[in-house]
């Protein structure tokens, strides 16, 4: 008797559907989770980080068949929604030198070896006289993105210009380093969780490059944050929350996540989602940091003293 039925497709989410309904994507979702969040890889990534010090050298990313990509690899998500997620994510990845030398500048007194890291070096007349590697790794998306754009539409796309946020220092470089910190990891965080989840709703070249995106975010994002709980061994989920809500005064200039997410939200064209589609993406943001936290709780301070102070 002929076999009619049709076999079953796996890509990096495991098992892949044409039109998958609410439970087929969660699983999608923390299959990859389980894979690239994996508290081993976690490790990695943060013990690669003395190494990146002494000899920082870019992640190479795997071959990507870009000639392949076509809209049929977008599954369980509107295409033009889709498309205007990565107007979003280009537009917001865009401004990255503005990103690093801002990072930079909160760190250079404090830690000059991962001020470096993120913003290169910088000469007595403030000419960029090196790039980080934060920046060399980070300045491949927008040019990636725009290039799954064009060959998801045929049409040439530029992003838009944003202004970041500038160095507002007070007279306190240590609390003004935390604040700062911890949004810079908010924002890995956010585009960790948002690519994993385009992850699950693509598949072939499309997931490729969503792929090498996402590994990027993991691995900064790790970076950043076990660098963080090192400098600040005594923080704890009541500060890291006033900090990251806080709003000093009505013409408060430093970041806000209220204000972070309203735009973010905006820019993702949230309100043309469907709710299987918010709905995955809260489970991904939740399951993300489930994962996260269950690293962080091995990150003693014996563990983070021998790996950046010894190196």
């Amino acid at each position: 008797m002929l076999n009619t039925l049709s076999p079953i497709t796996e890509d990096l989410a495991g098992q892949s559907y044409p039109s998958p309904y609410y439970l087929q994507t969660q699983r999608r979702i923390r299959s990859l989770i389980d894979k690239y969040i994996a508290v081993e890889k976690l490790h990695d990534r943060l013990q690669d980080l003395p190494i990146q010090f002494a000899n920082p050298q870019p992640r190479p990313w795997k071959p990507i068949d870009w000639q392949t990509i076509n809209r049929n690899q977008i599954i369980g998500l509107d295409a033009e929604v889709f498309l205007s997620i990565l107007i979003g994510a280009m537009d917001t990845e865009a401004p990255i030198r503005g990103y690093t030398q801002t990072s930079r500048q909160y760190l250079e007194k404090l830690h000059p070896q991962m001020a470096r890291f993120v913003g290169g070096t910088v000469g007595e007349d403030g000419e960029l006289l090196e790039l980080g590697l934060w920046e060399k790794e980070e300045r491949q998306h927008t040019p990636a993105l725009i290039k799954v754009y064009t060959q998801l539409t045929g049409e040439k796309i530029t992003p838009k210009l944003r202004t970041v946020r500038s160095y507002l220092p007070t007279d306190d470089a240590h609390e003004d380093l935390y604040r700062h910190g911890l949004h810079r990891i908010a924002t890995e965080y956010g585009a960790t969780c948002l690519y994993i989840w385009l992850m699950a709703h693509t598949t072939g070249a499309l997931q490729d490059v969503l792929e090498e995106l996402a590994q990027d975010e993991i691995n900064h994002m790790t970076k950043f944050w076990g660098f963080g709980v090192w400098t600040f061994p005594d923080t704890g989920l009541m500060r890291i929350g006033r900090t990251l809500i806080k709003t000093r005064s009505q013409n408060y200039q430093r970041n806000n996540l209220t204000r972070t997410l309203r735009r973010m939200m905006a820019t993702l064209n949230w309100n043309a989602w469907s709710l299987t589609n918010k709905t995955t993406l809260l489970f991904t943001f939740t399951y993300t940091m489930h994962r996260l936290w269950s690293w962080n709780n091995t990150l003693t301070p014996e563990y983070l003293q021998d790996l950046f102070e010894t190196n």
